[in-house]
């Protein structure tokens, strides 16, 4: 999306003022507070906490932090999921499974309990809104079954963000990708959302 005029503002504003966010003296307490205030405006942005936000460079980035084989035996991705999603982050590939998507382009959720129970701790990555198709996937009911196989729901939310209403909690995400260029953001800029 194009850079939007208060996105530039803000970034003018910040290039221009001197302090490093993480000093005590007041030009760092002055950028910490510039930091706080736009970690709780993501958070707002998809109904989660401010201490949940962690800034990255983007998606991609974002992305490769959720698929970690630390917080999961094995990794679940749909068919039609950003590539950045389906290289499996640091996953070897012998632990990652494509799963189905039916001729919509929605996760079959028919059998896919019955999948996950090829791990202990499984991690499975859906985005929210397809970049191609715009489809929107049933995230409350894939996080239903992921849940009850005792795993976690990574969501690529880069499309759905600032298009429709995003509830982190009532989708049932454990972890949720943000990009700023999709938003009228600047471009090298995103997020990782994690309740864990």
């Amino acid at each position: 999306a194009p850079l939007r005029a208060e996105a530039r503002a803000a970034m003018l504003a910040a290039l221009d003022s001197p302090g490093n966010a993480s000093s005590v003296h007041g030009e760092g307490r002055s950028a910490r507070q510039r930091l706080e205030t736009a970690r709780r405006q993501v958070a707002a942005l998809v109904g989660a906490e401010a201490r949940e936000v962690t800034f990255v460079s983007g998606a991609t980035e974002a992305n490769a932090l959720a698929l970690q084989p630390g917080i999961a035996d094995r990794l679940f991705v749909s068919a039609l999921e950003h590539p950045s999603v389906l290289s499996g982050g640091r996953f070897a590939p012998e632990q990652v499974e494509i799963l189905p998507v039916d001729g919509n382009g929605i996760v079959v959720l028919d059998g896919l309990a019955r999948v996950l129970e090829k791990a202990e701790r499984p991690l499975v990555s859906v985005m929210l809104a397809n970049n191609e198709t715009g489809v929107i996937q049933p995230i409350a009911a894939i996080a239903a079954i992921v849940h009850a196989a005792n795993g976690l729901l990574h969501v690529d939310a880069v499309q759905a963000a600032g298009r429709i209403a995003i509830d982190m909690r009532a989708l049932g995400a454990d972890l949720m990708s943000l990009s700023s260029h999709k938003l009228g953001g600047p471009q090298g800029a995103g997020a990782l959302i994690d309740r864990k």
